[in-house]
C-alpha cells in the first residue's frame, strides 16, 4: 500500500529521510486512509521521534495508543505494540509511529522529546502494564495503587476479579 504515497509528496519526503537515515531501523511503512505509519524498532524510538519532531517539523504528539497482539497468533509478534500519532500543522500531515514490545520490555519513555506523552505514557502503562522508562512520574492513573493486573490486557477477565 506504500505505493499510494506519491499522491501525497511531503508524506513521501518524510518516509524517503526515514528510510535514508534509519534504514537499519525501519521494519516496513504503509500508506492507509491519507495516513502514513511506519514500523520501526524498539530501540530507535526516542531518536525516530526527535528526527521527526526537529527535522521534518512534526510539532505534536496528538496521541499514543497501547494495543495487545495476543490474538494476533502471528509467528514472531510481541505482546503488546504503542502507536505514537504525531501531527505537523501548518501543513495538516500525520504519521504514525508503531513499535512491538514484548510483555516485560521497558519502551524509551517520549516524554524528553514531547511534554504530552506524559498522560498517555501513564494511561498507556495503567491499563498494560507497559513501563516507559525515563518516564518523570509514572504511576497509575485510573486505577488504585494497590490494583492487581491491568485491564485492558485480553487476558484480563471480563467480569473483573473480586
Amino acid at each position: 500500500m506504500i505505493d499510494q504515497i506519491s499522491k501525497y509528496p511531503a508524506l513521501e519526503n518524510i518516509f524517503s529521510s526515514l528510510q535514508s537515515v534509519f534504514k537499519d531501523s525501519i521494519i516496513e511503512g504503509r500508506f492507509e486512509k491519507e495516513e502514513l505509519s511506519v514500523k520501526v524498532k524498539k530501540e530507535s524510538i526516542l531518536l525516530i521521534l526527535k528526527f521527526l519532531r526537529d527535522e521534518k517539523g512534526f510539532n505534536a504528539l496528538s496521541d499514543m495508543i497501547g494495543l495487545d497482539n495476543s490474538s494476533v497468533n502471528k509467528e514472531g509478534q510481541k505482546r503488546f505494540s504503542v502507536l505514537y500519532q504525531l501531527y505537523r500543522f501548518p501543513g495538516f500531515e500525520r504519521i504514525r509511529i508503531v513499535i512491538d514490545v514484548d510483555e516485560n520490555d521497558p519502551v524509551d519513555s517520549a516524554y524528553p522529546v514531547y511534554k504530552s506523552a506524559d498522560w498517555a505514557e501513564r494511561e498507556i502503562f495503567d491499563m498494560f502494564g507497559i513501563n516507559f522508562s525515563g518516564h518523570p512520574n509514572l504511576r497509575r492513573i485510573y486505577m488504585p495503587d494497590n490494583f492487581d493486573g491491568y485491564p485492558l490486557r485480553k487476558d484480563f477477565p471480563l467480569e473483573g476479579r473480586q
